[in-house]
């Protein structure tokens, strides 16, 4: 009894720590605290350490153990004494231009080991050896051949360099995990603890009722809403996996086909506006662009992503003669009740995507939507009680809780990224991919998926951030020396990190998604892989069309919704295998041939595509009466 007392009371206080944790981001990011950028990166960091070495245990075997307890404590202890030290001291080595004491380098220590231990625990032992090897290549990188070699440098100046400059640890990642992405997970939980979430499935659940594949279609829609909000495809595929893929099986899905359509929507979560993965706030604070422009960049891909997953799922229902159903709703309210009831909900949106546009922050602009849903929901239930104190509270130590390993990864990321500015390496393996393609950006482009591909089947599960950060540090620049803009080549990477999730052999959503479904996790990710085949052409397509992210001329934009649209539906007809009815092997050629033609931007080969399409849609059609079928 007393070891459960006192399990109880000690997770009570790492709640009340999170809460602190998550109302003090709050209030910096608010502006009613006022401190430095460096004073923020670093309190951030010292608490996120705090919550994730008292909550994850050194190892599951050790959870509990009386000795893996206090290491956790004095672990804690050495990144406060550490953090504490640093915040002390950085204004004085910033003002004497980067000149250290010996205790700053024993502070510096302690905090890079801390970090390695983090990214272990907290994202996996892959990320914690990637940054190791990146981390030893200072060291190493004398006895290294050819473009490899450096003169290198000295173990004090390597830690020194990166826990004193805002280009290692504390750098642009942690920065945006202490502004962005900690509001928007605030943010999520909030709107899922206040009902969202419910308000979400009903409006997808009536707008696809009646339709063939309604279920699968509803669980595309939904997942799209989720995702708007989450940016989290693991996350997004919990959240609405659990009321879709029951749904879908009784539709008649198999399992592994019900979870893989799951997956495939949550995936597309990462790239949707106006809330995209953790990666793209990354991504603007590296490329130097506004967040308003990286939502309008990845607009139509994502629109063309769910495009794919709708056309899926309706011909694998043609393909398994679904036929649509009309189910009927357990929720009596009409249609416009339930959008009346949803008000608070669609005023946060309208107002967080209103501020953005014109030219908020966005963790001002989620802050305001935040303060706006609750003011209305205060004025729609007419009542402000105990029960919403709890639910802001929650939403508030829930968005605390989880961005702590976002954290970790962003801190190992500020490892590798130092090193690669320290000693140049980054231009360096842009130079070996750059040699290696012979001066063909195509050949660059397969080279980077190629990489990422490796880096995939290496990560063993590696989160979309972390793997954007050493992608976008190691391979972007060389796409970029080759003609690239700037911002389409971190797209390019980002998109790859992004569908990792359902990419085998780890495919965390298609494993979360197979988990609820109760089937075989390795079918499900082949299946959700071959379900999102369009997609994986799609980096290409944009890296070659600027009409595909709008970077094009109004002409340029508007082919690319057309073709774009045609051709990842060819694509989704050749994967299915169906289009009026089932296909042979040559007919789905012809389409997955028609598909390309049509992504690539050409006027040439979309005209192409464009006549191969129509004439395998008017052949199968008149086939198809003339069977009488």
């Amino acid at each position: 009894m007393p070891d459960m007392s006192s399990h109880l009371t000690l997770v009570s206080l790492l709640s009340v720590i999170a809460f602190l944790f998550g109302a003090y981001q709050l209030l910096v990011v608010s502006g009613v605290l006022s401190i430095s950028t460096m004073e923020l990166r670093l309190t951030h960091l010292m608490l996120a350490l705090t919550l994730l070495f008292a909550r994850k245990p050194i190892a599951a075997r050790l959870a509990g153990n009386r000795t893996a307890g206090t290491l956790n404590m004095v672990m804690i202890a050495a990144g406060i004494a550490a953090s504490l030290w640093l915040l002390y001291r950085w204004k004085a080595i910033a003002f004497s231009g980067g000149m250290t004491v010996g205790t700053d380098y024993y502070a510096g220590i302690a905090i890079v080991a801390l970090v390695f231990e983090a990214a272990r625990r907290g994202v996996g032992l892959v990320l914690a050896g990637i940054t190791l090897v990146f981390f030893s290549y200072p060291f190493v990188s004398p006895y290294l051949p050819g473009v490899l070699y450096s003169r290198g440098y000295g173990f004090e100046r390597v830690v020194t360099f990166l826990t004193t400059d805002t280009q290692g640890i504390y750098g642009i990642p942690i920065g945006v995990a202490a502004t962005y992405i900690i509001t928007f997970t605030i943010f999520g939980a909030l709107l899922s603890r206040m009902g969202a979430g419910d308000f979400f499935f009903e409006i997808s659940f009536r707008l696809t009722r009646g339709m063939r594949a309604a279920s699968a279609k509803s669980a595309v829609l939904f997942s799209a809403l989720i995702g708007m909000v989450s940016g989290s495809a693991a996350g997004n595929v919990a959240v609405t996996g659990t009321l879709t893929i029951p749904l879908m099986i009784r539709e008649g899905y198999k399992p592994h086909q019900a979870a893989a359509i799951e997956a495939v929507a949550s995936t597309g979560g990462q790239i949707m506006p106006p809330v995209m993965g953790a990666a793209a706030f990354i991504m603007a604070e590296i490329v130097g662009v506004s967040y308003t422009e990286i939502m309008a960049t990845g607009l139509l891909p994502a629109l063309l992503f769910f495009a794919t997953a709708f056309v899926v799922v309706h011909l694998r229902a043609v393909r398994s003669k679904i036929e649509p159903k009309t189910a009927a709703s357990t929720d009596p309210r009409s249609t416009a009740k339930v959008l009346f009831d949803g008000g608070p909900f669609i005023i946060a949106f309208v107002l967080l995507i209103g501020l953005m546009l014109l030219g908020y922050s966005p963790f001002k602009a989620s802050l305001w939507a935040m303060v706006a849903m609750i003011v209305a929901t205060i004025v729609w239930k007419r009542r402000a009680d105990f029960d919403l104190l709890r639910q802001i509270a929650g939403a508030i130590t829930e968005g605390a809780n989880g961005v702590v390993t976002i954290s970790a990864a962003c801190a190992a990321a500020g490892i590798i990224a130092g090193v690669l500015g320290m000693t140049g390496l980054g231009s360096k393996i842009a130079v070996l991919i750059d040699m290696g393609a012979g001066g063909s950006l195509f050949l660059a482009l397969v080279l980077t998926m190629v990489v990422m591909v490796v880096s995939i089947i290496l990560g063993m599960g590696l989160p979309t951030t972390a793997a954007y950060l050493i992608l976008a540090t190691v391979v972007a620049p060389a796409l970029v020396k080759l003609g690239v803009p700037v911002l389409t080549a971190h797209f390019f990477v980002f998109y790859y990190g992004c569908i990792s999730t359902i990419t085998p052999p780890v495919a965390l959503a298609a494993y979360v998604a197979g988990g609820i479904a109760g089937t075989d996790i390795n079918k499900t990710g082949l299946t959700a892989a071959a379900y999102a085949a369009p997609s994986f052409l799609l980096p290409f397509a944009f890296s070659f069309g600027p009409g595909l992210l709008l970077h094009g001329s109004w002409i340029e934009n508007l082919m690319a919704v057309v073709t774009g649209g045609l051709g990842v539906a060819a694509i989704a007809v050749a994967v299915v295998g169906t289009l009026h009815a089932v296909l042979s092997p040559f007919e789905r050629g012809i389409a997955a041939l028609a598909g390309m033609l049509l992504l690539f931007q050409d006027l040439t080969s979309a005209a192409v595509g464009a006549t191969l399409l129509a004439g395998l849609w008017g052949f199968e059609k008149t086939r198809l009466s003339k069977s009488g079928a």
